[in-house]
């Protein structure tokens, strides 16, 4: 019955069938209202969808942004029985992490003796107790230094810890987070290309003797309102800036890695200062800010440098060739003791430096010049072999650096160039060539 009424309506059909997309639509619509009507069913089947021009893009749901104030947490990425063999390696993962736990909860419970046993001979304050105070403290720091080791060990391979630190979750009061994060910046080449940088434009030797950077230093400079770029944009080490980029100072920021709080000298230097009297290059103090309190819980911009030694832009002279700008965060001694070490840390309380507070002069705008670092780092004992961190850039003269010596150092302008070189037919130009 129902091809013979499609047989009928398909001779009947008043229209013309329309070309294209729209076309078949509104045929198909006419042909299932026709035989509707021919076979008297009140159910018509939906019309398809208009198909889209070209090819149809799906747009992907934008990802929601992850950090610890937007945690996620981690998603396991085989479920339970489907590889049985991924399953076997996370169960031994755990069972390897659960060992390791356990061995340094006994190291704690022995620590925590150990350390209630030297408080006590402490207590007595003879010349022998001293002695025995040193040995437990000794100990002490060889337990402490072995828990740190299980502590990292105990998580380190564990997937969800790995996750959480790679997508900018890390808890900064964890020492396998800490650990993943500075082998992160030692092994993925950022301070390979700092210590590159720092030995190609000699910052070491011809200001420091030795380097050993201990926190990650990095700051942003103004990209004075290029196309498509960021107000401030990251600096890469030994990157050149325009001077109109440092009028204001650098923003800076420092990934720690030690918990507890220790406080730093920010020192900014040019190195390459025209010292014409003896023919050579001397150095120019730009900035200074001592007794920087950083710990590894410290996650933002460092804030109030422009207490102390005020910002002076730097201002390459002309005619002389690009000036290395060198950034660093000077270690300030440790507080009654000899060096940092796990004990020190351990002992220390909520929110208090482990460091000596150092009451540094102001550097006068006279003595900026031939600013004397080294000299200056033995007098406060400074030692950036111990740890510190360090960055730097270069600039070269233009036209904007004028405006620095005229409105903030309020001087002439130098400028340096080639000597010419003697003429020795000089004093012949002047006579007659010819004697009547």
């Amino acid at each position: 019955m129902f091809s013979r009424a499609l047989s009928s309506v398909g001779k009947s059909l008043p229209f013309t069938p329309t070309s294209g997309r729209l076309g078949q639509h509104v045929n198909w619509t006419r042909s299932m209202s026709a035989i509707a009507e021919a076979t008297g069913s009140s159910t018509v089947d939906e019309p398809p969808p208009l198909a889209a021009k070209g090819r149809k893009m799906k747009r992907r749901p934008k990802r929601a942004t992850i950090s610890n104030a937007l945690p996620r947490e981690w998603c396991r990425p085989l479920a339970p029985g489907v590889v049985p063999a991924y399953d076997l390696a996370v169960e031994l993962l755990q069972t390897d992490s659960a060992q390791i736990k356990s061995e340094a909860n006994l190291l704690r419970t022995k620590i925590q003796a150990t350390e209630e046993q030297r408080m006590a001979v402490a207590a007595k304050g003879t010349e022998v107790a001293q002695d025995t105070v040193d040995k437990l403290d000794d100990e002490l720091e060889a337990m402490r230094k072995r828990l740190r080791i299980l502590e990292v060990q105990g998580e380190t391979n564990l997937p969800d810890v790995r996750w959480r630190v790679a997508n900018a979750m890390p808890d900064m009061n964890k020492p396998v987070d800490r650990h993943l994060l500075e082998q992160k910046w030692r092994k993925d080449g950022d301070l390979d290309l700092l210590m590159e940088r720092i030995h190609q434009m000699r910052v070491v030797p011809d200001l420091l003797s030795s380097l050993h950077p201990s926190i990650d230093v990095r700051i942003t400079a103004n990209t004075l309102g290029m196309a498509h770029e960021k107000a401030y944009k990251i600096v890469e080490p030994g990157s050149f800036l325009l001077p109109r980029q440092t009028f204001e100072p650098p923003k800076v920021y420092a990934n720690v890695f030690h918990a507890d709080t220790r406080l730093y000298t920010l020192v900014l230097l040019d190195a390459d200062v025209p010292d014409e009297a003896n023919a050579t290059y001397t150095t120019y103090l730009h900035w200074m800010q001592p007794n920087i309190p950083l710990s590894a819980n410290h996650t933002t911009r460092l804030l109030n440098l422009n207490n102390h030694t005020k910002y002076i832009p730097p201002h390459p002279q002309q005619g002389t060739k690009y000036h290395c700008y060198v950034l660093l965060l000077l270690q300030q001694p440790p507080l009654n003791a000899t060096k940092y070490s796990f004990n020190l840390e351990a002992r220390a309380q909520a929110d208090e430096p482990t460091s000596v507070h150092l009451d540094i002069p102001v550097v006068s705008d006279k003595q900026r010049k031939a600013f004397n670092l080294r000299g200056f780092m033995r007098e406060w004992g400074f030692d950036m072999r111990q740890g510190g961190g360090a960055h730097m850039w270069r600039e070269v003269w233009d036209e904007h650096v004028s405006t620095i010596y005229k409105d903030i150092l309020r001087t002439p302008e130098p400028r340096y160039g080639f000597s010419r070189k003697p003429d020795p037919y000089a004093a012949l130009k002047h006579t007659k060539k010819y004697i009547s």
